[in-house]
């Protein structure tokens, strides 16, 4: 008979990470009815006393962590229009980390030490590890999607999992492979966030925001001739767009980038996992690839 699925404890836990479980909030139960009696107002009239008393004194008070009052979470980009640029710096924690460490980082590697040593993103502490890139940084483009899923987590790179796959294929098609030696036939890749959002969530416009100047410094410190953004999140957290994938792909947008003589050129296109769930807007991708085949100079 087989082992049914999550009685191995490591099984469990390995899940449990996978869907963004990493802690444990109480270990202990909470009377709910005991706290609500004792945050209501005192009953005026005989026997008030009384009844207050019969309250179990021995109750655990409410814990500090949910006395107060939660802020709403920050809205998502996809879902709700805003982009990360709207965010305001004083917003979220690290914002002048993040541009300091990012300005500060005159090479790829200082770039990728200074986002090691960033703790102003919430994700590094329940990622396995730290995505910065991979390909030929030398390559004509850049290749830049929204974030790490579960094989990028673990590998440490990204798009390796079935959308990373997928990518190499349609790269591939147009004559182009991230581990190719030459510039005009290399590929290099990254993503907005370094780092995997629980459970492959879509990523808060806080979490965008504090990422984001490392993102537009990584641009400046490789200065490819394009750039090809993967997906609504990639697409409108750099350019600032409100407008969704479906209005932005196929067309090109000129980026200006801190620290380049002059903006680069962005096309917005498909993400590879969005094509692996709509297999039908593959045609639109291809029209995108042959674009971009075509800015490249190369036959198409």
């Amino acid at each position: 008979m087989p082992e049914p699925q999550y009685s191995n404890p490591i099984r469990l836990l390995q899940w449990y990470a996978e869907s963004g479980i990493d802690e444990a909030i109480e270990d202990q139960p909470i009377d709910r009815y005991a706290v609500a009696a004792r945050v209501q107002p005192s009953t005026v009239g005989p026997g008030a006393d009384d009844r207050r008393q019969a309250v179990p004194a021995a109750s655990r008070p409410l814990p500090a962590a949910l006395a107060q009052p939660r802020s709403a979470p920050a809205s998502s980009p996809v879902s709700s229009g805003v982009t990360a640029s709207s965010v305001p710096a004083s917003s979220f924690d690290g914002a002048a980390d993040a541009r300091r460490l990012a300005a500060s980082a005159d090479s790829l590697e200082a770039l990728r030490a200074a986002l090691a040593a960033f703790e102003g993103c919430a994700l590094k502490q329940t990622a396995m590890n730290l995505v910065f890139a991979d390909g030929n940084p030398a390559a004509s483009v850049m290749f830049i999607g929204e974030a790490p899923g579960r094989d990028e987590d673990r590998q440490g790179l990204p798009f390796v999992g079935r959308s990373g796959k997928l990518l190499d294929r349609m790269l591939a098609a147009i004559g182009l492979d991230r581990h190719a030696e030459t510039a005009d036939q290399a590929a290099y890749i990254a993503n907005i966030l370094p780092w995997r959002p629980p459970g492959d969530r879509t990523p808060t416009a806080t979490e965008i925001a504090a990422c984001l100047p490392f993102v537009e410094r990584h641009i400046a410190l490789v200065k490819p001739r394009y750039v090809v953004l993967l997906g609504g999140t990639a697409a409108k957290s750099l350019l600032n767009r409100s407008e969704g994938i479906m209005r932005l792909r196929g067309r090109w947008y000129e980026h200006p980038v801190e620290g380049l003589d002059k903006p680069v050129s962005c096309l917005a296109t498909y993400h590879p996992a969005f094509l692996l769930r709509s297999p039908k807007e593959k045609r639109n991708a291809w029209r995108d690839f042959l674009e971009l085949k075509s800015k490249l100079g190369t036959p198409v």
